[in-house]
């Protein structure tokens, strides 16, 4: 009995002792190690744009990852620092709340929906894009409506809201359409454009910029309809950082309304960018203006 006794007490030692361990190693806060190693290091998709992708050179380019190098910047000066290194890191739609919450990434630059089910897992900056889900189609098919979808395959991207948003309202008005997760944006347009299925269902400013981007755009139509009403964009950073969402929302205030934001905001969306030099002549929407004129979290 005693040496029973014994090895119990030894096993809930060593439970503490590995649980005490894996407490200390838990990610530190972001500022105390940006100091530590002068580096920040940034989430990055290479083929969102206009919002984050590569160049032809393979350089890390796109309206959010600007942002983000500003925001760097007005966090060096914050913390006194002589430089501050950025490191890109690719990150999946499927993968970027993990490498958030492991503290592989310290902010994801690229274009995120920010809303109450994602709150739960990470935390947003203040809005820097609004956007509604649309879908787009071959021309020729006939497709405008999300009506028009019934009974019909179509393709979205995992590890988005957008399929959580198209199943809801496929359900609502007994549309009964099906759905082929894809790995990426390229993947699932793709699909559409080859008739393997009937759309491809993402968030319309990404849909403007693919069609724009493809070999024969005038082949594709956006839908009509949305899929819900416009939502926001953030930066994502982790959930329980609450002095870097600070600093970032701090620096991003300084961007909205000391007058940066309509330059930036003009290159990417109102000027030919690259690779194909394709302008998506979309000026800024007052809802947007708003937004940046008085910036403020997203709660509800």
């Amino acid at each position: 009995m005693a040496k029973a006794w014994i090895k119990t007490l030894l096993t809930i030692c060593l439970l503490l002792d590995t649980a005490a361990g894996a407490t200390a190693q838990a990610p530190v806060s972001t500022l105390d190690r940006i100091v530590e190693t002068g580096t920040l290091r940034i989430g990055y998709s290479p083929d969102a744009a206009p919002f984050s992708y590569l160049d032809t050179d393979n350089t890390v380019v796109g309206y959010s990852i600007d942002l983000c190098v500003r925001v760097a910047e007005l966090i060096q000066q914050q913390l006194g620092m002589d430089s501050l290194e950025i490191a890109y890191v690719r990150r999946t739609p499927s993968d970027r709340v993990a490498l958030l919450q492991n503290g592989d990434i310290d902010i994801e630059c690229v274009a995120s929906t920010n809303n109450a089910e994602r709150r739960n897992s990470v935390a947003f900056s203040y809005p820097h894009f609004m956007t509604a889900v649309q879908f787009v189609a071959l021309k020729d098919s006939g497709l405008r409506t999300l009506a028009d979808l019934k009974g019909r395959t179509v393709s979205s991207t995992s590890g988005t809201t957008v399929i959580g948003a198209l199943n809801a309202a496929s359900r609502e008005q007994r549309l009964n359409i099906a759905l082929m997760p894809t790995p990426n944006h390229e993947t699932g347009f793709e699909l559409m454009a080859t008739g393997r299925v009937s759309a491809f269902v993402m968030d319309g400013i990404l849909l403007s910029n693919m069609v724009a981007n493809a070999q024969v755009p005038s082949r594709f139509q956006l839908s009509l309809d949305t899929v819900g009403p416009p939502e926001p964009y953030g930066l994502m950073v982790r959930h329980d950082d609450v002095a870097f969402k600070d600093a970032v929302n701090a620096a991003l205030r300084h961007i909205f309304t000391g007058g940066e934001i309509a330059p930036i905001y003009k290159k990417w969306f109102t000027m030919p960018i690259g690779p194909q030099g394709i302008n998506l002549q979309l000026p800024m929407s007052d809802l947007l203006a708003a937004a940046f004129a008085a910036p403020a979290e997203v709660t509800d």
